[in-house]
């Protein structure tokens, strides 16, 4: 998403500077113009000469203001994600510390949530898969869920229920 955001960016401001660009060179035109003609200061060239430049300069000053509320509305996801996500980890723990899970079971447990299966937890955590089915067997039962998907659901289930973050 803010990759994303940051490409939406760059796009906006090199519009803007190329616009601002083309707006120099109608500016030097019409003054060009008016140094080797002052009395065509009305003529239709002239008028439609003016007509873009103020048009090319209100474009400017209106993508000027979308590149900030997008930057603005960035930096607010980006300090919402960080605020769920602390969330998030503090309700996590809180299961944990309910279930009284040991250290191996909170690591297996949080692998669990994350989506991982029995064969890739026990790779990342270098033991063998009938450990890693050993601490699964005991968060199920601290948990009092009946395996995987429940375990996932109660955690999810509880942050459907209540908001992450508050009413900033």
């Amino acid at each position: 998403m803010f990759k994303d955001t940051r490409n939406k960016s760059l796009a906006l401001l090199s519009l803007i500077v190329l616009q601002a660009i083309c707006a120099g060179v109608f500016a030097y035109d019409m003054l060009h113009d008016l140094v080797l003609a002052p009395a065509s200061v009305l003529s239709m060239h002239m008028v439609v000469e003016i007509s873009a430049a103020v048009l090319l300069l209100i474009s400017i000053l209106i993508e000027v203001g979308m590149l900030r509320a997008l930057l603005a509305r960035s930096r607010s996801a980006e300090r919402g994600l960080a605020v769920a996500q602390g969330h998030l980890s503090s309700l996590i723990d809180s299961y944990f510390d309910e279930w009284n899970l040991t250290p191996s079971e909170r690591e297996v447990a949080t692998f669990t949530i994350k989506g991982c299966d029995i064969a890739e937890i026990a790779g990342l955590r270098g033991s063998a898969e009938g450990t890693v089915k050993a601490h699964l067997n005991g968060i199920y039962r601290k948990a009092g869920v009946n395996g995987r998907s429940a375990l996932v659901s109660l955690v999810i289930e509880d942050l459907m229920s209540q908001p992450l973050v508050g009413g900033n």
